[in-house]
């Protein structure tokens, strides 16, 4: 997003936010125990956990599934793949106007139970789908009342958009007068009435050209579901940590103008400028052949690519969260996944063991010092914390790469990452992420960074 106060793609569900104020809503409780793992996070401030993040990725877990033309696939990086094909389905793609005919297979996981009943889930996937070849994923739950969601989509999803491709998408208009999907996220309509998620199964479906036979292939499927209570305010955390990491630096702002048929150009690019300095500091890095396509006068041409294959043509932005998340494990040897934290307490715990976190937030000017804009959904990578445990960020909402580094406040940073409801420059009631991030770490983290993922709730 820019530095601009402009409108947020969840601007829909901060009308259920000041609904719930107005109704006098209690706000949500909390359904799971502290979070453990050793250093930072077991410090006696730790607040229970209030999200519950499940994935699929062994070999056991693609073998546990219901498969319909689909096989698991095994070797360092166990997957599932496309077999024989169940069948074929046409698809007309509404960014092309392109029908088309394609071979599919499916794998819907078992039932998953929700530690934390949830008011919203997010999915993310990590897959590789050669030229010709996409794949969908979909969400279908259970309410507490003991009804069920139709099968909503959460996302549909090709790594490139060459001529053989669909244009990867988000789908709108989905809902069933009790839970909506806007953009990436599935959310209950009106949480004050109590009603809440409490499991689902996500479907995979994977799609090929007829007649060939290359095949998408999954490495990791999951979701995140998360009850966070409505809050303007969220308690402190105490300091626990003094540790940067060496994070490349890049700005946005250097690209305005550049490419503005994604998103208007750089801009808006706060999600794929912070996804791309996270997959470099990781070792990932795009080949000559790769960025042939960018102008070779623009500076920063991995930032040009991050943007055109993160892009959501339906959202019409390169901010949907499952997108970053895909788009960096295209990257060999890389894992995304999106979740909620509960407290800079778990920042620091992923910090320590080496991890940076990509954050989202949205704030008025005068609620983060220094930073010199407002913004109703911006995207920054945490980096690290000062002795005083200040938060060091690479905000790429700078006018260039060398000030990229910033240094905010504690307290302010932590609350406008934290809340769910804000007041926006009009003075409405408005939503705030609760703490989402992308978290990118290597295929096979170390005994350390497992433990440290695992104190934050995913493995």
């Amino acid at each position: 997003m820019s530095r601009a106060e402009q409108p947020s793609r969840r601007t829909v569900l901060a009308a259920a936010v000041a609904t719930a104020v107005a109704a006098g809503a209690v706000p949500a409780t909390a359904h799971a125990s502290p979070v453990g793992g050793g250093g930072p996070a077991d410090r006696d401030r730790t607040p229970s956990r209030q999200v519950d993040h499940r994935a699929w990725t062994t070999f056991r877990d693609w073998r546990r599934g219901t498969a319909e033309g689909a096989r698991p696939v095994a070797g360092a990086r166990p997957g599932v793949a496309i077999g024989a094909p169940a069948g074929t389905a046409d698809y007309a793609d509404p960014h092309t106007g392109r029908a088309a005919t394609w071979e599919y297979a499916t794998w819907t996981s078992p039932v998953h139970r929700l530690a934390v009943p949830s008011t919203e889930v997010i999915a993310s996937w990590n897959a590789h789908t050669p030229g010709g070849t996409w794949l969908q994923v979909e969400l279908k739950g259970r309410y507490s009342d003991g009804t069920d969601t139709p099968w909503y989509v959460m996302g549909r999803w090709a790594a490139g958009d060459g001529a053989q491709d669909i244009r990867r998408t988000s789908v709108d208009d989905q809902g069933d007068g009790r839970s909506s999907v806007w953009t990436d996220t599935f959310a209950i309509d009106d949480a004050s009435t109590g009603l809440r998620l409490t499991s689902y199964r996500l479907r995979l479906t994977l799609y090929r050209r007829p007649g060939t036979r290359s095949t998408p292939t999954v490495w990791r499927l999951g979701a995140m579901g998360s009850d966070i209570p409505d809050r303007f305010t969220v308690p402190a955390s105490a300091p626990g940590l003094a540790q940067e990491l060496r994070v490349p630096r890049y700005s946005q702002e250097i690209h305005k103008g550049r490419y503005p048929e994604y998103d208007n150009g750089g801009e808006a690019w706060c999600s794929p400028t912070s996804s791309q300095m996270v997959i470099e500091y990781w070792g990932g890095r795009l080949s000559q052949e790769q960025l042939a396509w960018v102008d070779p006068a623009y500076t920063d041409p991995q930032i040009c690519h991050a943007a055109r294959y993160t892009y959501d043509h339906q959202y019409a932005g390169c901010g949907n969260w499952p997108f970053n998340a895909a788009y960096a494990a295209t990257f060999e040897g890389l894992q995304g996944v999106v979740t909620r934290l509960g407290s800079l307490t778990d920042l620091e715990t992923l910090i320590a063991a080496g991890i940076p976190a990509i954050t989202s937030q949205s704030f008025l000017e005068e609620e983060l010092t220094g930073a010199g804009y407002g913004t109703s959904g911006h995207l920054m990578t945490v980096i690290g914390f000062t002795a005083d445990g200040d938060v060091i960020a690479n905000d790429p909402a700078s006018d260039d790469n060398e000030s990229v580094r910033r240094v905010y406040q504690r307290r302010e940073w932590e609350n406008i990452w934290l809340r769910t409801k804000r007041y926006d420059a009009t003075g409405k009631v408005a939503s705030g992420t609760g703490g989402v991030c992308y978290l990118y770490f290597p295929a096979h983290p170390g005994p350390r960074q497992r433990k440290a993922l695992e104190a934050v709730g995913v493995r």
